[in-house]
């Protein structure tokens, strides 16, 4: 396959447009589903995709057990906490408050990048580092004055989930190297089916709910949200963002999640009517700066990895 950047590029746009609608839908599923019932219907419609496009010849998997448990780690950050950490957030703050936050991905990723892959950053990139950082702060403290506790619980969950997405790009960056782009995506998606399942199921099982499993399946905009979710925000982007990783610095990706960013903002406002007052605009601005400033560099290297056969 041609290893031009630009369909790296393209891969991780594509991304952030299908993440920055998948707030709204995760949103619209938990009128209808508990969390643990939404990630174990959203992974088993990814397992089912997976297995459908195996079928028809479309995907080959050849992943051995040791591989399968190298990849573990980054199955752990992602799909397992990020998914996790971001349904429960999104149970306390809204879809657009909730992007607002995950707009720091690409500042603890460039964070976690030069502490473990050594890439560099300029005096420049650190002020912008610490500009985005004032901004969701100032988010959070404008929060905090209202004094309520399931705001401030909503948003350290999803800032718990932005900093184990910011690991997982940092994280793939050395481990996808070596392996194809459609076996790591089926192991995350596997591991995902598997530990999401578990969970809602001994849930139901201790509150002798189990009967009621399926229940939200009754619901059309639960299906809908559920199969966006699953083929799009699930299976697909895995795909595509393990495909830019292996080609772009994991701070190039990253900064991609402003498009996400601003989408799920604007997205929440028009379609879930949801409220954005004053601060949440300043805090997004200075996110936003901090970001643009952190990943523009004349002088950054691109880091190099061996291409993956796709």
């Amino acid at each position: 396959m041609n290893s031009s950047p630009s369909r790296a590029y393209a891969a991780a746009i594509l991304t952030a447009i299908i993440i920055g609608f998948s707030f709204i839908f995760v949103k619209l599923a938990l009128t209808e589903s508990n969390p643990a019932d939404l990630l174990a219907h959203r992974f088993t419609i990814s397992f089912i995709a997976i297995l459908v496009c195996a079928a028809i010849g479309r995907l080959r998997f050849a992943m051995k057990l040791k591989d399968v448990l190298l990849l573990l780690p980054l199955a752990a950050l992602s799909p397992t906490l990020f998914f996790a950490l971001q349904a429960f957030g999104l149970l306390h703050i809204s879809s657009s408050e909730a992007g607002i936050v995950q707009a720091a991905i690409p500042v603890f990723t460039m964070m976690l990048a030069g502490a473990f892959l050594k890439e560099r950053t300029s005096m420049r990139q650190k002020l912008s580092i610490l500009l985005s950082m004032a901004g969701m702060g100032y988010i959070l403290a404008m929060k905090g004055i209202r004094f309520e506790a399931s705001d401030t619980i909503g948003f350290l969950l999803i800032l718990l989930s932005t900093l184990s997405v910011a690991a997982y790009n940092v994280l793939a960056r050395k481990l996808i190297g070596p392996y194809k782009i459609t076996d790591i995506t089926f192991v995350m998606i596997a591991i995902g089916f598997l530990s999401f399942n578990i969970m809602a199921v001994l849930e139901h099982t201790s509150e002798g709910t189990l009967e009621n499993y399926f229940q939200s399946f009754s619901s059309p905009m639960f299906v809908l949200s559920i199969v966006y979710l699953g083929v799009l925000s699930s299976l697909v982007t895995t795909f595509l963002s393990n495909y830019a990783l292996s080609r772009l610095e994991a701070s190039r990706v990253s900064v991609f999640n402003n498009l996400s960013t601003l989408l799920t903002m604007f997205a929440g406002t028009l379609l879930l009517k949801e409220q954005l007052l004053y601060y949440h605009y300043i805090g997004a601005i200075l996110i936003i700066l901090g970001i643009v400033g952190t990943n523009y560099s004349q002088h950054r290297k691109r880091a190099s990895i061996p291409s993956t056969t796709d």
